[in-house]
């Protein structure tokens, strides 16, 4: 019975990490998508600098 128990909050701890990744993942997204203009505009910048090769 005890042993039962414990894999079910493992499996329970298991759902929360993945509800979190997925949490972070969408946030990440939010941000690139709000900022994708700024960045293109950053590394266009660099990428202007830097010497041919």
């Amino acid at each position: 019975m005890l042993e039962r128990r414990r894999r079910g909050e493992s499996g329970q701890g298991l759902v929360e990490f993945a509800l979190i990744l997925i949490m972070v993942s969408i946030v990440a997204i939010f941000i690139l998508i709000s900022m994708g203009s700024q960045l293109n505009t950053m590394f266009s910048d660099i990428v202007a600098v830097l010497p041919p090769h």
